[in-house]
């Protein structure tokens, strides 16, 4: 049985990556790979991204003719490009309307799965010990703390082990951006005076051959 630390600990990192991210690209990808799997709107997703490619060609060779020149040739394209476009407006808009449903379906089903489920547990938890702690390790009122609100004295509750989590995890996602930070700006240094030494190198050799 997957253990209730373990669980919560998964939610809070759930939580942060949707805060840190966005919901909204959280969104994104989930419709991206909804539209990968063989599903309807996965084929009406790849014609519209055909005809829009249609539309676009054929407005490109529409301007590319005269329609003084040769209005036949023109009219031709004209017919074909009205056709494509007002088949991608009405497939673009259903993909639309159906792309809305399936973001506030998601939008509901990641609170359920996060924030809700979080709610659920603080709740139902609240009275049992996450841990216990040796006797006397600490100071009664830091025990009061971390049994806070409703779990037995000498324990630790499920809301304090939330919220140490949630720190944990946002430190650790704090030190591994600073980390990648700093080795950005370390390579783009290098870089920088390896091009300089380069520039340095061409300067001296154009000067000896003066």
């Amino acid at each position: 049985m997957v253990s209730v630390l373990l669980i919560v600990f998964l939610l809070q990192l759930a939580i942060h990556l949707v805060n840190k991210y966005g919901a909204q690209r959280v969104n994104e990808l989930l419709w991206t790979v909804y539209t990968k799997l063989p599903t309807p709107q996965s084929k009406d997703a790849s014609e519209s991204s055909k005809l829009r490619q249609d539309v676009v060609r054929l407005n490109r060779e529409m301007k590319a003719v005269s329609a003084q020149d040769d209005f036949a040739k023109w009219a031709r394209i004209r017919r074909e490009h009205d056709k494509a476009k007002d088949k991608y407006d009405k497939q673009s808009a259903d993909l639309t309307s159906f792309r809305t449903t399936f973001d506030r379906l998601v939008t509901a089903a990641r609170w359920l799965g996060t924030q809700g489920a979080n709610f659920m547990c603080n709740t139902y938890l609240s009275k049992d010990a996450m841990f216990w702690l040796p006797q006397g390790w600490v100071p009664y009122h830091v025990e009061w703390v971390l049994s806070f609100p409703r779990a037995p004295m000498g324990a630790v509750s499920i809301n304090i082990w939330s919220m140490a989590c949630a720190c944990v995890i946002a430190m650790v996602s704090e030190g591994v951006q600073a980390s990648l930070t700093l080795r950005e700006g370390r390579v783009r240094e290098g870089a920088n005076k390896g091009e300089k030494l380069k520039m340095e190198a061409i300067g001296t050799g154009s000067k000896k051959e003066l």
